[in-house]
């Protein structure tokens, strides 16, 4: 194996780059201590006045806890033969019971080049569950490279709005597991091989655990939202298969006989199991990679599903891609959410201050046309309305999916505007297309 592990990290630099590392552009460096300080960046203003009506904080107090948890004999992306345990970390996001006196949590990461910075966030650490009710599980899955907090703000708004969500970091494929400077792509067998497994996993997790916080899981209503290699491996899991073949894992770096080899074990259906696990009941999947490489059989999904894009998406691909997925996606109920001029950093909270130092660690957040505190905010409107549609069964949470593909208002004959999107205030929505099939 170890001259696979040589040809992969040759190989794979021409062509797994263009799949998960951002556009990446000249810019001036900033000021390191404001990121390496002891103070928390707060990464959001108030917008009551134009954020979405669903983008708005719910009525529960939200907590927020980080657990471990181990899924016994996987296989290994070492050798793709043995088995071994797999751990990962958890960021959960839940409703809870709170103080005025509670301190607000705060998330701690690193940016592809290893530089530390800590974010403000707006719930509390390791609070009380409410246990007035269980909360349907929603399962949220990072790119190549990311972290478990890498969406905490829709970690935190769905669980503001009754939801227990798990941020996952994929084993492997974090900004801190991988040297992004040195060996970019050592990771990437491995979540091609795991992130839809992962999802699953996470699934069964709550579903079998003890603990007050899992008790409060509804995981007979489950959904699961991947952004990127996250949204590649959510196909997956919810009813898509995968279409590898000895030509593309050469691609990618394997040896002709390790590909030929590896082709039954890479393509997997429904994150490794025979069928769809039923409790699965929606899918979000924010710029999915793949599709523009022919990986996915969508045909098969059933899974009401959501997929949001950029037009100029120029990692997973727009027409030939994320589009494509969409329409060859056999669930009835699918709908694609469409942000014109956008790229690929569509889902991931604001840059935070330090990664305006390094071209490979701003790419990974910025856009150019759009504000990424805007598109947080309709992400976090079309996502909640989508879940209470398809998972709580909320029919007037429905009404909130636009029914008119342009989000442009048009002006009538008596010289006033057609109605906004439900949902966004008067003149506030443009630049975005909803899609149904």
């Amino acid at each position: 194996m170890t001259a696979f592990k040589s040809a992969c990290q040759q190989t794979l630099k021409a062509t797994v780059v263009l799949c998960c590392s951002g556009f990446v552009f000249a810019v001036a460096a900033a000021d390191e201590s404001v990121a390496t300080g002891n103070k928390a960046q707060q990464l959001y203003t108030s917008q009551p006045d134009v954020t979405p009506e669903l983008g708005k904080r719910g009525t529960y107090a939200v907590g927020v806890s980080t657990i471990q948890a181990t899924n016994p004999q996987q296989l290994s992306a070492k050798d793709y033969q043995s088995l071994e345990d797999r751990t990962l970390t958890l960021e959960v996001w839940y409703p809870a019971v709170t103080k005025k006196s509670d301190v607000q949590a705060t998330y701690e990461n690193v940016t592809r080049t290893h530089k530390t910075f800590l974010l403000q966030g707006n719930s509390v650490r390791d609070a009380k569950i409410n246990q007035e009710h269980t909360y349907p599980l929603v399962v949220l899955s990072h790119g190549y490279t990311g972290y478990r907090t890498i969406m905490f703000y829709l970690g935190e708004h769905l669980a503001s709005h009754g939801y227990v969500v798990v941020g996952i970091d994929h084993t492997d494929s974090t900004t801190g597991d991988v040297d992004f400077e040195n060996a970019p792509f050592a990771g990437f067998p491995s979540t091609l091989i795991n992130r839809a497994r992962d999802q699953q996993f996470v699934l069964d997790y709550f579903t079998s655990a003890e603990s007050d916080l899992a008790k409060a899981v509804d995981s007979d209503n489950a959904s699961v939202i991947g952004y990127s290699m996250g949204g590649f491996g959510a196909v997956n899991t919810v009813g898509g298969c995968y279409k590898f073949n000895q030509q593309s894992l050469q691609a990618f770096g394997f040896p002709e006989p390790a590909a030929k080899a590896l082709v039954p074990v890479f393509n997997s259906c429904n994150a490794g199991r025979d069928k769809v696990d039923s409790r699965w009941k929606a899918m979000v999947a924010y710029a999915p990679w793949g599709q523009a490489q022919n990986l996915h059989q969508s045909d098969a999904i059933q899974v009401p599903s959501l997929y949001v894009t950029g037009d100029h998406d120029d990692i997973s691909g727009y027409e030939q891609g994320v589009k494509k997925l969409f329409e060859q996606s056999g669930a009835k109920d699918s709908f694609m959410l469409v942000y014109e001029n956008a790229r690929h950093n569509i889902a991931t909270h604001p840059a935070p201050q330090i990664a305006y130092a390094a071209d490979a660690d701003l790419g990974h957040y910025y856009e150019p046309t759009w504000s990424s505190e805007t598109l947080n905010r309709i992400n976090q409107h079309m996502t909640l309305a989508f879940l209470d549609c398809y998972v709580k069964e909320q029919t007037s949470s429905c009404e909130y999916l636009p029914k008119r593909e342009s989000a442009v208002q048009t002006k009538q004959a008596n010289g006033t505007l057609s109605d906004p999107w439900p949902g966004f205030a008067n003149r506030w929505g443009v630049g975005m297309k909803f899609l149904r099939k």
